[in-house]
This record gives C-alpha cells, structure tokens and sequence, in this order.
C-alpha cells in the first residue's frame, strides 16, 4: 500500500510579488514566494492532514533551492523533484492589487527545468497513490511533459485509482487555441472528477449553459463534473445527479489568484474523505471563497484546524459523512440525497455569470 494520498505533479516557479502598486516596471520592491495552480493545490491538501507526493523538476540555482524548502516546509515529499543542471527554475513577476481586480503577471518559464519533464520523469511507486491531481498546465508546457501527463493520467485510472483534473487554461503556452481545446478535452477524459471555471468549459466544449458542458464531460468519460460559476458559486452534475450550490459571500476580494485552486482543494479532500458530491462542492465553494480575501496564491487555504473551526460550525446540521468517494465512484445519491435535479428553466440566470480568474 502506497504511502502517499495523493500524487500531484507540474512546475513550482519562484514569484516575486511587488510590495506596493504600481506599474512593474517602476516597483523596486518584491517579495519572493512560489507560484504554481499545481502545487497551491498539493499545498492545500497536506495543510489538510493528507500525504501528497510532489513531482516536478527545478533549476541547480538559488531558486530551485527556494522552491524545494517551501515545498517540503509544506509538508510534501519532494524526494521525486529533480534537479536539473542544464535548465533553470521559471520565475514570475506579479503586481499588488487592493482592489480585488486581477493581478497582472509576467511569467518567465520557457526552457525551464519543469518544460523538460517527461515520461522518463514517472517513479512507479508513485502510482500507488491513492488520487492524482492534474491539470492543464504541465501538458502545455511542451511536447515531453504532455506526454508524462497522458501517461500519468492513463495509468492512475487503469489501476483503479481516482484521477482529477482542472483545465487551469494557458494559451500562451500552447501553439493555437484549438490545439489546446483537443489536447485538454482529451486529458479530461481520462479524469473522473472535471473541475472547469464557467468560461473555460465554454471554450473548450462550445456549450453556454453548465449542464451542457457538464453534460459533454460525461458522456466523455468523467465520473462527475463541478463547473465553478466564481461568486456565484458551483453547478455539479453526475450520472445520477446535479445542482448549484451558491456561492460563500466574501465581502472584501483581496486577490483572485488561487480562488480555483482553492475549490480543487475543497472538491479533493471531501470526496477522498467519502463526502458527497454536493457536500463537497460546499467545502470547494469555501475554500475559495478564503483564498481570495488574502494576498498571495496560497496564503489563504486552511489547515485542518481552521477549516474545523471556520467551515464546519457554519454548517452545522450538514448531513454526516457517507460513502462513494472512496476511489473512482462518486457517491451513493440513495443514502445522501441532494434534493431535486435543476430544471433547464434554473439555467440562464448563470450564463452571466463571470468566473473569478479561475
């Protein structure tokens, strides 16, 4: 039996935050922390007491060194990053924003250590973690980490384990947009549990409405679908049921960056821990309703302790946990009902709906 909960893999890029606003070319002082949608997520779950394995490559400079003690005083294992001597470790510039608007970041990552993982980059113990966690970032960073990502992806769910994927669009990264749209809806389908924002599942599937583009990841492969709707919440569909469940009300946005990876942490844990899908949804919403009232990416996800503390007296009288998530199979809809399907008339009031970045 493997050792780890959870596999996540990607590139950790060391950031540089501005210390006041401002244009970034005339701030002259940064803070340095990580950046990454991957691993805020493998973050936020060992914050929540799970052993996550930590996969990637890093630069044999000062930042490779930065990004691996952040990581490993997070609580992953990081034995399986390697150290490349030939590449270095990417880095971004991100602006101070106060005002809950979107941050501007300038990345600097290409011919990084992260773009050269491949294939060759799989330790095959690691697929006896119990769950992977990927998204859409390692497969655009180049043609060999695309690869390691199919493969990853094909062998966790051939083995019988659950597999969960977020298409965290790049365009940038990736050489046209329908390049992008084919090779992630491919990843998708290799997932059990599909975490778009509203706008991406637009792009991707061409649908409007969230039970559309839910619907198309069904019938793809997925297991279940949690289409997140920013302030507005989540819409959730499965094989056997669907429904929004609202968004937290936050009343101050400090910054946007995180909010999706926050809802991916929230979604994981539940469902690893037997939740419903709906329930888990509530716990995602949460999460990243947190994640935008602080400054910085994962400054705001929760340990154990604080969700305890924060989330689940506020909702006492939520039903007790009960299984279905365990592996691949959602839920049992029969002994944690969610209440009745959403009707098709339930649905334009969302197509306004603008997701929050993630």
């Amino acid at each position: 039996m493997s050792e780890f909960d959870i596999l996540s893999f990607g590139e950790t890029m060391a950031m540089f935050v501005a210390e006041q606003n401002g244009e970034l070319a005339e701030v002259g002082h940064f803070h340095k922390r990580i950046a990454g949608a991957d691993n805020n997520v493998a973050i936020g779950l060992s914050r929540l007491g799970f052993k996550v394995a930590w996969l990637s490559r890093v630069g044999a400079d000062s930042l490779g060194r930065f990004v691996i003690d952040t990581l490993e005083k997070e609580g992953l294992d990081c034995s399986n990053v390697a150290i490349d001597a030939a590449h270095p470790t990417g880095f971004q510039l991100k602006s101070r924003t106060d005002d809950g608007g979107d941050p501007v970041v300038e990345y600097f990552r290409r011919g990084s250590a992260a773009s050269h993982l491949s294939p060759a980059s799989i330790v095959p113990e690691l697929l006896e973690a119990r769950h992977l966690h990927a998204t859409g970032i390692p497969p655009a960073l180049s043609a060999t980490a695309r690869e390691m990502s199919f493969e990853l992806m094909t062998r966790m769910r051939e083995a019988g384990r659950s597999v969960s994927f977020d298409p965290n669009l790049r365009p940038s990264l990736w050489a046209s947009s329908q390049q992008m749209i084919t090779e992630i809806n491919r990843l998708a389908a290799l997932a059990h549990w599909v975490l778009p924002g509203l706008s991406e599942g637009r792009l991707l599937t061409g649908f409007e409405d969230p039970a559309d583009i839910a619907a198309f990841y069904l019938d793809q492969g997925a297991e279940a679908v949690a289409i997140k709707l920013g302030s507005h919440g989540a819409y959730y569909r499965t094989h056997q049921d669907q429904g929004f469940v609202a968004g937290v009300p936050v009343q101050t946005v400090v910054d946007t960056v995180g909010a999706g990876d926050g809802f991916a942490v929230g979604m994981i844990s539940a469902l690893l821990e037997n939740y419903s899908f709906a329930d888990a949804v509530k716990r995602a919403n949460w999460i990243g309703s947190r994640a935008v009232q602080s400054r910085g990416d994962m400054e705001g996800l929760p340990t154990r302790l604080e969700m305890s503390a924060e989330f689940e007296a506020a909702i006492a009288g939520k039903p007790a946990p009960t299984g279905g998530c365990g592996g691949p199979q959602i839920y049992d809809r029969h002994a944690n009902p969610v209440g009745p399907a959403v009707r098709r008339s339930d649905l334009p009031a969302m197509r306004s709906a603008q997701s929050l970045n993630i």
